[in-house]
C-alpha cells in the first residue's frame, strides 16, 4: 500500500477505502463466493484487465491445493498439466458475454443487462465492483440494484463524485479527478493494488 501512496499520493484519503475493499473480497473469496464486475467502454475493458489479474497468476506463483493436486494424479495428469494450471480467484466480467448482451440489448432494455446477469449468475456472498465514471451510467446502477436484492456486497469505482452507485455501494472507492481519463488514469493502480493484495494474502 506504501507504494501506491507513493506513486499517488493523491490517493490518501481513499487508501483506508481501498484497504475496506481488500479486506471485503478477500471475506467473500474465503466464503466460497465470486466477483462480478461491469463497465462499459473503457471500463469494461477494465473490467477484463481485472478478471485476468485475478483468474491467473499476477504478481507470484500460486500454488494450486494438494487436494487439487491429488485428484490430477489419480486421474492420470502429468506434471506438466498440473504445472501449468495456477491457483485462481473465480472473477466474472459482465462485459464479456457478447452474445447474451447483443440478444438482450436487442430484445429487451439494454439499460437491464447487467442486472440480468447477475439475476442468473449471482449469489448472496458474492461480490460486485461496479465501475462507472460518472457513476451515473444507468445499466451500472441497474446492477447495483440488483445486488442489494440478491444480498451481493457492491463494491465502486467511480470518479469523485460517485454518482448514483454511491446510494447502492457498501465500499465507494471514488477517486479525486472529474475528468473521464484522469479518472481512468486512478482506476487502473487501484484495481492492480487490489487484485495484488488479495493474491498476496492467498499465495504469500
Amino acid at each position: 500500500m506504501k507504494q501506491l501512496l507513493n506513486n499517488y499520493p493523491e490517493l490518501e484519503k481513499l487508501m483506508p477505502k481501498i484497504q475496506e475493499a481488500i479486506d471485503k473480497l478477500y471475506t467473500v473469496y474465503r466464503g466460497g463466493g465470486k466477483l462480478f464486475v461491469c463497465g462499459n467502454g473503457g471500463s469494461a475493458a477494465d473490467c477484463e484487465h481485472i478478471v485476468g489479474e485475478l483468474m491467473k497468476e499476477f504478481k507470484i506463483h500460486r500454488e494450486l491445493p494438494e487436494i487439487m493436486k491429488e485428484k490430477m494424479i489419480h486421474a492420470g495428469y502429468g506434471r506438466e498439466f498440473i504445472s501449468n494450471i495456477h491457483g485462481a480467484l473465480p472473477a466474472v466480467s459482465l462485459a464479456s458475454h457478447m452474445g447474451f448482451i447483443t440478444a438482450f440489448n436487442n430484445d429487451a432494455n439494454a439499460d437491464y443487462v447487467f442486472a440480468q446477469q447477475l439475476y442468473a449468475l449471482g449469489r448472496e456472498g458474492d461480490a460486485l465492483l461496479a465501475i462507472s465514471t460518472s457513476g451515473n451510467s444507468k445499466n451500472i446502477v441497474n446492477a447495483c440494484m440488483m445486488a442489494k436484492v440478491i444480498g451481493i456486497k457492491v463494491i465502486g469505482l467511480t470518479g469523485i463524485n460517485g454518482g448514483k452507485v454511491k446510494q447502492y455501494a457498501d465500499i465507494l472507492l471514488n477517486v479525486p479527478a472529474e475528468e473521464t481519463a484522469r479518472i481512468q488514469e486512478y482506476h487502473l493502480p487501484v484495481y492492480h493494488k487490489i487484485c495484488e493484495k488479495l493474491e498476496d494474502r492467498f499465495w504469500a
